[in-house]
C-alpha cells in the first residue's frame, strides 16, 4: 500500500522535530536560578591535630614540629555555646591562636561555629579554593 511520497513515519518524524524545537525553546527562555548558596569549604582528614587545652603547649612548639608542605592547609576551628557572649570568646581564641601561627609562618583558615569543645587546629590536605592537589 504505497500512499504519497509522505509516509506516517515521516509526519512522525516532522512532530518529533517540532517537539523538540519546542522544548529546546522553553529550556533557553528558562529565568536563571537564584545564586548558588555558599557552602562549606572541602576538608579531609586531618595529618595532626592541636587542642588548645589549657595545658597544652604553645601553638607554635606543635607547629615547628610538624612538617612543612605548601599543599598543607591550617585550619582553626573555634566553638561557642549558647552563653551570652561565647561567639565573642570564640572569636578571641581564634584571633589568638590564629596570631600565633601567624609567629610561626603559617596562614591559617579560620572557622568559627556553634559547638562545644576548646579550639582545634588541624593540619590537612584540604583544597580551600576547590582546585585539585595534583598538577
Amino acid at each position: 500500500m504505497k500512499g504519497g511520497a509522505f509516509g506516517w513515519q515521516t509526519s512522525l518524524a516532522d512532530l518529533s522535530l517540532i517537539l523538540f524545537m519546542l522544548a529546546a525553546a522553553a529550556l533557553h527562555d528558562k529565568p536563571k536560578e537564584r545564586a548558588e548558596r555558599p557552602r562549606a569549604s572541602p576538608q579531609s582528614e586531618p595529618l595532626a591535630v592541636y587542642d588548645a587545652a589549657p595545658d597544652a603547649p604553645p601553638l607554635g612548639a606543635w607547629l615547628d614540629q610538624q612538617a612543612v608542605d605548601p599543599r598543607q592547609q591550617l585550619t582553626i576551628t573555634a566553638r561557642y555555646g549558647p552563653a551570652p557572649g561565647a561567639r565573642e570568646a570564640a572569636l578571641r581564641e581564634a584571633a589568638r591562636l590564629l596570631a600565633q601561627a601567624g609567629q610561626a609562618g603559617r596562614a591559617a583558615r579560620v572557622v568559627v561555629e556553634p559547638g562545644v569543645g576548646p579550639a582545634r587546629v588541624a593540619l590537612a590536605y584540604d583544597t580551600p579554593d576547590g582546585t585539585p592537589l595534583a598538577r
